[in-house]
């Protein structure tokens, strides 16, 4: 069970400088603008073997000042109901302001354990103006600077020690395990509670503490599967407004913890950023995906055209990876219910694929000689030769060229859809390595 840290603070302390810095991306976009952070606040930091989910909670802040405050309390309130360890961040440049003291208040009454980082301490001098934030009541500032990243190594020692071990999974392997996501109010209880039905007694719940995923294990009409559930354990009453901010947050969970993501999509509302945000999380964590297109019985016209503009728009959306399964659903009036179960099931199994070396040569090598990779610079790039990797989670090629570094990701594209064409990947995310031969 992978643990998640938590970045909060006020705006402009470098919370997504250290977030690209502990991510060693740069995926959050850096400015001097207050509320820059929008989205892409999610990523993985590896550090000693171990590896965590960070979340930069920076991009969900309302921009009117009134509400500003408010907002940042808010996100930290729930910041600190779904991580593990939070990293308070604070400006040893412009010093202890009001804002601070806000939120140090909000974290001094959780349980968790908090690590005060006073970042922009970018020579030795300012470390002595780091000492006015232990008035904050959160134990010794950690100085350092994200963006030379001086420090940082010093934090992550801390974060280790302070982050429980990974506790081994509780859950039996080798039993696919689904998760549920989507936003608020597109039906994830409904079809959760639709799957399992009144025959609670075949429902064994497997559950950590509150902030874990909760195991439902589903085996009847011969399935057998864990429904990973993360929906119905907050109270609603702490997160009437930053619902995008909470919804991610709880989403991430289920995600990391699934084989399978059902995710769903309000029929009545159509795509939104919410959805793609979700679908994002899906993609950066390597998961399988079945689109459900939940409350269809609320949908006037239902006839081919209106379904084939539907999928052709999620598809759009969501592109390059458009080769995953879309099913029209209604959890209330359960229809087609049983079918995203089976596709499910189908999907889990593409994940399985193995292709044997022989066929994959016989097959693909042709098709290379037909459309080879452009010549770069005067150079001809071949590829001879291709193998599927084995013990991959999810299905892996190698293909062995003379110059790796000239092929780029369009051929990649083309090399994995003739993959796709020729074997049922369906749902299922490839990778396609180039090496050199």
């Amino acid at each position: 069970m992978a643990n998640l840290v938590a970045i909060v603070g006020r705006p402009n302390v470098g919370k997504s400088t250290l977030f690209n810095r502990l991510t060693k991306s740069r995926q959050a976009i850096v400015s001097s603008t207050a509320g820059t952070t929008r989205d892409r606040q999610y990523g993985k930091c590896e550090w000693n073997g171990r590896e965590f989910s960070v979340v930069d909670t920076g991009g969900w802040v309302v921009k009117s000042d009134d509400i500003f405050e408010d907002a940042i309390r808010r996100q930290v309130t729930i910041a600190t109901e779904e991580a593990d360890l939070v990293l308070f961040v604070v400006d040893v440049t412009t010093g202890l302001t009001d804002w601070d003291t806000d939120v140090a208040a909000i974290l001094r009454r959780t349980k968790l354990p908090v690590l005060l980082v006073a970042n922009k301490t970018d020579n030795n001098d300012q470390q002595y103006d780091a000492a006015e934030f232990y008035k904050l009541g959160l134990g010794d500032p950690i100085c350092i600077s994200s963006a030379t990243g001086s420090g940082t190594g010093d934090l992550l020692d801390l974060v280790l020690e302070k982050l429980k071990p990974d506790n081994g999974e509780t859950v039996e392997d080798g039993i696919p395990r689904f998760a549920v996501v989507g936003r608020p109010n597109a039906g994830k209880s409904s079809i959760i509670n639709a799957f399992i039905g009144e025959e609670r007694n075949i429902v064994t719940e497997i559950a950590g503490t509150t902030r874990d995923s909760i195991y439902t294990r589903f085996d009847k009409f011969g399935f057998d599967f864990y429904l990973v559930d993360t929906a119905g354990i907050r109270r609603k009453n702490k997160v009437t407004e930053d619902l995008e901010f909470y919804s991610v947050m709880r989403s991430i969970r289920a995600i990391e913890n699934s084989d399978v993501c059902i995710l769903m999509i309000d029929a009545t509302r159509g795509i939104e950023a919410q959805d793609m945000n979700i679908f994002q999380l899906i993609q950066k964590n390597n998961k399988s995906l079945v689109v459900v297109v939940n409350k269809w019985d609320l949908v006037e016209n239902k006839d081919q055209k209106v379904i084939k503009t539907f999928e052709t728009a999620i598809r759009n959306r969501m592109a390059p990876f458009t080769d995953f399964p879309i099913i029209f659903a209604s959890a209330l009036t359960k229809q087609r219910i049983f079918k995203v179960l089976e596709t499910a099931k189908q999907v889990y199994q593409n994940r399985k694929a193995k292709v044997g070396t022989a066929k994959l040569n016989e097959v693909m090598l042709p098709l290379i000689e037909a459309y080879p990779p452009p010549s770069t610079k005067g150079k001809y790039i071949k590829i001879k030769y291709c193998t599927q990797l084995p013990n991959t989670q999810i299905p892996s090629f190698v293909f062995y060229a003379n110059l790796p570094q000239y092929i780029k990701e369009p051929y990649r594209r083309f090399l994995e859809n003739k993959i796709r064409e020729n074997w049922s990947m369906h749902g299922c995310p490839i990778n396609v390595f180039i090496r050199q031969k």
